[in-house]
């Protein structure tokens, strides 16, 4: 069977199934296709997601996985339509709402973003990821005294994360309090001392910020450590 897995990419490719193969399951597609991704493998772990969505088309979960993996490899528009799709059969999918969202913000626009995420924020009230990617999408929109409110609950609801703690410094910084923006900033080093590193600072592309707001956040550090 491990023979049979890592060739998998390459018979997918070739469109060409060996029989002994017939016994794979959705879930061996969707356990594979999320080694690939791990490795960012990203080729193979869509292919192999994409069979396990063939496989067992009702399962929701697989095919927000897939979304998440075309979002990965940097496939906006596949994601975006791939989530959206789960959504038609189930408005409700919480996971999908947040992937969404998520793909909205770095794709470039906030405001569905926004939409999207509130709408996740109402069916699950603690949900750190929608305050947290909302904070960062209402920023770009310059709606800084929302940006807070959201960026401050995301905080509460995860404490030990310190990306809300950093978009509550740079929603404070442009709402003009400057203090409270070092404060938070400095609460977020606390949390991750990486954060005191400027050079650091571009890991939160991952983390959803645009190249904007990592400016912003730069700004407030390189302040907090002036003496």
């Amino acid at each position: 069977m491990t023979r049979w897995l890592g060739c998998l990419p390459l018979l997918l490719s070739l469109g060409t199934l060996p029989s002994a193969m017939a016994a794979l399951t959705a879930s061996d597609y969707r356990q594979q296709g999320l080694r690939y991704r791990d490795q960012e493998q990203y080729p193979a772990a869509i292919a192999a997601l994409q069979q396990a969505v063939a496989l067992d088309p009702k399962d929701l979960s697989g095919r927000v996985m897939l979304g998440w993996t075309y979002h990965r490899a940097g496939q906006g528009a596949a994601a975006a339509d791939t989530l959206v799709r789960v959504l038609v059969r189930d408005p409700k999918q919480v996971p999908a709402l947040n992937a969404l969202g998520i793909v909205y913000l770095v794709n470039g626009d906030p405001t569905a973003a926004v939409v999207v995420h509130t709408w996740a924020a109402l069916l699950k009230p603690e949900n750190e990821i929608a305050y947290y990617n909302m904070s960062l999408a209402l920023h770009q929109l310059k709606q800084y005294n929302w940006a807070i409110a959201t960026a401050e609950l995301a905080a509460d609801l995860e404490p030990t994360n310190p990306h809300p703690l950093v978009a509550l410094a740079i929603a404070y910084w442009d709402n003009g309090a400057i203090t409270l923006a070092k404060q938070a900033f400095a609460a977020a080093i606390n949390l991750d001392p990486r954060y005191r590193d400027p050079g650091f600072l571009d890991y939160l592309n991952e983390a959803g910020f645009s190249a904007a707001q990592i400016r912003q956040s730069d700004q407030v550090l390189r302040h907090l450590n002036r003496p």
